[in-house]
């Protein structure tokens, strides 16, 4: 048996990691292309003109994004895995299981009737 509350926390987490590369990535996808090319790199901003900076300080900062992003990936896929591989519902005692077959109190047949 797996462990849904698992496998539905690891399909999320992926879900996020996907997402969060998908809108913010392209603002950090430029930073070794422009060190290894032309050996500067540039802040862009919509108000004003390119503002040279430091390559590595542009290289942390993709670095940490992608970090962030295979964090949420790997976790997500931890997850499903442990989802998979759980078996926490089949250690249940009998004597707390209740279901169409079972009753929480063995009495209650008798009310019933």
């Amino acid at each position: 048996m797996s462990d849904m509350r698992f496998i539905i926390i690891g399909i999320v987490l992926i879900f996020i990691g996907f997402l969060v590369l998908a809108t913010f990535g392209h603002d950090y996808q430029a930073a070794t292309l422009e060190s290894s090319e032309f050996g500067t790199c540039y802040k862009y901003s919509e108000n004003m003109p390119p503002k040279e900076i430091n390559c590595s300080f542009k290289i942390f900062d993709q670095t940490v994004f992608f970090v962030g992003v295979i964090g949420f990936i790997g976790s997500g896929i931890a997850a499903l895995v442990k989802g998979v591989k759980g078996d926490w519902d089949n250690k249940v005692n009998p004597e707390d299981m209740v279901g169409p077959s079972r009753n929480q109190n063995e009495d209650s047949d008798d009310i019933d009737k």
